[in-house]
């Protein structure tokens, strides 16, 4: 652990700490959602480039504005909500967990580790003012899953409003001195890059700085490195969220389901080329075969069950927004990702790709969109509550409509 990662707690009124889970800003969530056709919610443009377009970076949550709202639903629920510091950023801002419930089955969400993907943390918190509820449903769920959620988990490139976090080459041999002279990291920016000048502030893609051995120390002649390897936990962020996944496998033996929740372009269409993509989903980042030296329990067939309990979820809502879903490439193998990671850890994963980031896409039907991902998420809190996830047939994934890309 760095010196980026001290814990500190908002505690509740018991005096009890508990591990964390996040949240983003419910105010700010569409209370309903007309259940139109995928092409009729189709705005008339959509900007499909890579320059920086209609980011509407004031109609999402600020880290600010994101704290605020954890402390104000950790006062009003302190019975049933802590809300925990697992770390801070490279420049400094607190990375916030949230959890409730106290079943045996964790749940861990993330969100926001690219700064431009901005739905989950909306998403999540209004999740998590739904599952603290003082309601049947609720006090059932709670009493099925423990649900822990980071969001926001990359809050430097939050306020900036893009990819990468702020961290230059030379912090990080700083804190790693057995790193002079060591090339920098493949996934370092240096350029400009989706409309943002990492030239004046360098950065990287944190989602490529995860190790599938939890308790590996960063050596020089692991670099640059290749998307097709693992990373290295050289950023606080991942930091954070590995010393939290490892403190959960501690407490509860296992983790077992991880959600991470991204964007993607706005303009993909269905394997048929007829319905603009709502959100694609996958329960596949590795090729197991290639990393059998860190496959701790690797359960693929589960993460398939896992992706497809979001899916029917969000095909019971019919012919609407929510049912514009298809499959992510599956041709990926990506261990240096918290999915990817995670997965080789013995975790059921899913990844969440919504459409559009707000460089491409703005704020564009937020409300469809943030709900989406919440429908997605309490399908998967719900099955895996219950049990239902495991009754799942895992070959009705490959069932699911793939992209055309």
């Amino acid at each position: 652990m760095t010196k980026n990662n001290r814990t500190t707690s908002i505690r509740t009124a018991s005096g009890r700490r508990l591990a964390g889970v996040g949240l983003a800003m419910a105010a700010l969530v569409a209370p309903t959602v007309a259940l139109a056709s995928p092409a009729a919610a189709q705005p008339a443009t959509a900007h499909c480039g890579t320059s920086t377009g209609d980011t509407a970076t004031s109609s999402w949550t600020s880290h600010a504005e994101m704290a605020k709202e954890l402390r104000l639903l950790a006062s009003q629920r302190s019975d049933v909500l802590d809300v925990t510091r697992i770390g801070t950023s490279n420049r400094g801002r607190e990375i916030w967990a949230a959890r409730t419930g106290t079943g045996p089955k964790v749940v861990l969400v993330t969100s926001e580790i690219h700064g431009n993907e901005k739905t989950g943390t909306e998403a999540v918190l209004s999740l998590l003012r739904s599952m603290t509820a003082p309601t049947p449903e609720a006090e059932r769920l709670r009493s099925e899953v423990t649900l822990v959620a980071v969001p926001k988990m990359n809050p430097d490139a939050a306020e900036l409003d893009r990819r990468g976090n702020d961290r230059t080459w030379a912090e990080v041999v700083a804190d790693f001195p057995q790193l002079a002279g060591a090339r920098p990291a493949w996934n370092y920016y240096t350029r400009a890059q989706g409309g943002d000048d990492y030239a004046a502030r360098p950065g990287f893609d944190v989602n490529r700085d995860y190790h599938p051995n939890l308790d590996y120390v960063p050596q020089a002649k692991d670099f640059p490195g290749s998307s097709a390897g693992p990373g290295w936990y050289v950023n606080p962020e991942s930091q954070a969220v590995r010393d939290l996944y490892k403190s959960l496998k501690a407490e509860f033996g296992a983790v077992d389901s991880y959600v991470d929740l991204h964007h993607q372009g706005p303009c993909y269409l269905d394997e048929n080329g007829e319905a603009q993509v709502t959100m694609s989903l996958s329960g596949k980042f590795v090729d197991v075969e290639n990393h059998q030296e860190y496959n701790r329990g690797y359960r693929l067939d589960y993460s398939k069950q896992l992706t497809l309990a979001a899916f029917d979820k969000l095909s019971a809502y019919g012919r609407s927004p929510f049912g514009s879903l298809t499959l992510y490439p599956q041709d990926i193998d990506l261990p240096g990702t918290g999915l990817g990671s995670f997965a080789l850890n013995g975790s059921g994963t899913v990844l969440f790709e919504v459409r559009g980031q707000t460089q491409s896409w703005g704020a564009k039907q937020r409300g469809q969109l943030v709900k989406t991902v919440e429908h997605g998420l309490t399908g998967i809190i719900e099955a895996v509550g219950s049990g239902a996830a495991q009754q799942i047939d895992p070959d009705r994934y490959d069932e699911i409509p793939e992209t055309a890309r």
